[in-house]
């Protein structure tokens, strides 16, 4: 996308996702956003320019890695639980509770009957979020090999950010084909109805941006009214006889 119709499509999507926000924070509403993709595929750009457009009193962005030595000691769905948005909360979701089919399958931190589980334990804990009215939206960042492998060029030759660059990100790299297809098996297994799996094509990051707003938009969007209320009849009392 040219820059300027880039700029112009982002700002009017990212005034939609705020009027969204205030109207989900009246209705008491709640979302879940959950980013889950290659690395280097552009989670993080999303989620800033989600995060800059929006309140951050009714946003809560959780980045998810390995569980903390308590979290061990739990059921392994419990730190999500936790972390299930309030009434009038969106929560986005930076990697999820799909990382017990995808790094624990590959990377073998579980055994294959656990992960087995993991898809069914899955349908159920989010079948039981949109129950209960919780929007739920799911979005895949695919991207191709040569496109990563860019992308790790440039976090590299860039001083300020080959912090991005990690040893793991090669690591998984070179897993390629079994990540490739633990994705496959995860939007096969995990995608019903009420939680359907939007694959983005995230090689062009600018469209994949302008992609990604319109899903989280449709879904979450889908039936609310974003107008503003009319004032309190005290309220308008007090202004009027001014």
């Amino acid at each position: 996308m040219k820059r300027k119709a880039y700029e112009d499509a982002l700002t009017e999507r990212q005034h939609h996702l705020v009027m969204l926000q205030r109207a989900y924070t009246r209705q008491r509403r709640s979302a879940v956003v959950v980013l889950e993709g290659w690395d280097a595929a552009g989670k993080g750009g999303i989620i800033r320019r989600i995060a800059w457009a929006t309140d951050p009193r009714a946003l809560r962005v959780w980045s998810i890695g390995a569980p903390a030595d308590g979290e061990r000691r739990e059921h392994w769905m419990q730190r999500f639980w936790r972390r299930v948005p309030r009434a009038g909360e969106i929560a986005v979701f930076d990697r999820s509770w799909y990382g017990r089919v995808l790094v624990e399958r590959v990377e073998r931190l579980t055994d294959e009957a656990a992960w087995r589980r993991g898809y069914d334990e899955i349908n159920q804990f989010e079948r039981m979020l949109t129950e209960e009215g919780t929007r739920l939206v799911k979005l895949f960042l695919d991207i191709s090999m040569k496109t990563q492998f860019e992308r790790f060029r440039d976090r590299f030759e860039d001083p300020t950010k080959r912090w991005k660059l990690t040893e793991e990100d090669l690591r998984n790299r070179a897993r390629w084909d079994d990540y490739s297809k633990a994705y496959d098996d995860m939007r096969k297994y995990c995608s019903p109805p009420a939680a359907p799996w939007v694959t983005i094509d995230a090689n062009d990051k600018s469209s994949a941006r302008i992609a990604a707003f319109d899903a989280i938009l449709e879904r979450i969007g889908h039936d609310v009214d974003v107008e503003p209320p009319e004032a309190l009849p005290l309220i308008k009392a007090f202004f009027e006889g001014r």
